[in-house]
């Protein structure tokens, strides 16, 4: 059976002329774009997946900024933009309880305590201490819930259901 990969980051652009990319991130594993780490790039169009290990990283404006060992020129990284990078099954750590990967939220039916059905989890984003999860719901505009105790209530990722506890205002 083939592996599966997981989505950390996605290469946005080329950063100066030494092989830097600039990186969305899409994980809140610190120590996947540590020096050494290998990752594998995917292209837009799908494709085999690249292996590449990290030799530089650095934050810069809000994106991460990776260089590849081998990768020493703009001409060398030019390709990967818009591609995405992910790491394989066998380098996904055990999580405490409590604790999900992205992979497992997204996709989840979200619906409030009393049953009513809200939407599916499109996207998760990271803007600050708390992730907020982009709920799609059916001819509505799109929900944000923020991942904290007192609105999410139950989290059922083998059933890919979440239980919210919507404060005031936040299906307005």
């Amino acid at each position: 059976m083939a592996n599966q990969f997981f989505n950390v980051g996605k290469i946005v652009n080329t950063h100066g002329i030494r092989g830097e990319v600039k990186v969305v991130r899409i994980t809140d594993f610190e120590e996947r774009f540590e020096k050494g780490q290998t990752l594998y790039w995917v292209s837009p169009e799908g494709g085999e997946p690249v292996s590449l290990t990290i030799d530089g990283h650095r934050i810069h404006k809000q994106f991460d900024l990776l260089h590849f060992e081998s990768y020493d020129s703009i001409n060398d990284v030019e390709r990967f933009k818009n591609g995405l990078l992910k790491v394989d099954e066998s380098q996904l750590t055990q999580l405490e309880e409590g604790e999900y990967y992205y992979h497992q939220i997204i996709g989840c039916e979200v619906e409030t305590e009393e049953g009513e059905y809200l939407g599916k989890i499109k996207e998760i984003l990271s803007p600050g201490a708390n992730d907020v999860w982009v709920v799609q719901r059916p001819k509505q505009k799109d929900l944000l819930i923020p991942y904290i105790e007192e609105i999410v209530v139950d989290i059922n990722v083998n059933e890919k259901k979440v239980k919210i506890n919507p404060m005031e205002g936040l299906l307005d």
